[in-house]
């Protein structure tokens, strides 16, 4: 039992016995060192922001987000009611500099993904065939990767599964801070974004994706005029 727990019952046993006047004092609450809060503070930030690896789900969202998601996983805006994309822009994965911002005009698909995630790796094929597939259809793929401490092993991950699109290396996180609570945000590794062509995010998933539910996520706002 802890300092603080005993005092209470403590003041009790002096108000009953020799001292009935006393006043009884509160127990203070134990004090917590500046070190161990900030530490509380970055764990519950880091587990609100991203769950490593997920094996995905539907995520609600607040602030009138107005999206809905359907039984595969997959929410979506309609048109008119889309929350804009953050610029996000840095070094990539080889070396290069990228600013989504360019790709304006274009459907944008965003992949989160890490070295390390074994789902990533599952859906890869899938990402790197539907990119080919439409990039002359004005559909650019870009990735994210995240918590991956070097550049290596996201380098190797690109070479083996022939990625034909460029990846920014988010390292740290910190990227991913850059999505507004409430929007279409990514929660997961991986999750999955498109982009429509003023900008705005018009789905979302945060799961691994078939090449089939990749297109079914992205031939709607391709289709937009």
């Amino acid at each position: 039992m802890s300092a603080a727990s005993r005092a209470p019952q403590c003041s009790n046993r002096a108000n009953r016995t020799s001292r009935p006047h006393r006043t009884r004092t509160r127990p203070h609450p134990p004090r917590v060192s500046g070190r161990a809060a900030l530490l509380a503070a970055a764990t519950a930030v880091a587990a609100l922001t991203l769950s490593a690896c997920g094996s995905g789900g539907t995520s609600g969202g607040g602030n009138n987000t107005n999206f809905i998601t359907s039984s595969d996983g997959i929410a979506t805006v309609k048109k008119g009611e889309r929350g804009p994309a953050p610029d996000l822009s840095g070094p990539t994965v080889d070396g290069k500099q990228l600013d989504t911002a360019s790709y304006k005009g274009k459907v944008v698909v965003l992949n989160v993904w890490g070295s390390w995630c074994s789902p990533c790796r599952a859906e890869a094929p899938n990402f790197a065939k539907v990119a080919k597939d439409t990039a002359a259809q004005g559909v650019q793929f870009v990735g994210l990767n995240t918590r991956d401490p070097q550049a290596d092993g996201p380098r190797a991950f690109e070479k083996n599964y022939g990625t034909p699109y460029p990846s920014l290396f988010d390292p740290t996180g910190k990227l991913m801070l850059r999505f507004k609570k409430g929007t279409l945000n990514p929660q997961a590794i991986p999750s999955t974004l498109v982009i429509d062509r003023d900008g705005d995010i018009a789905a979302r998933a945060l799961q691994p994706l078939s090449e089939e539910r990749l297109r079914k996520m992205l031939d709607p706002v391709l289709a937009e005029k």
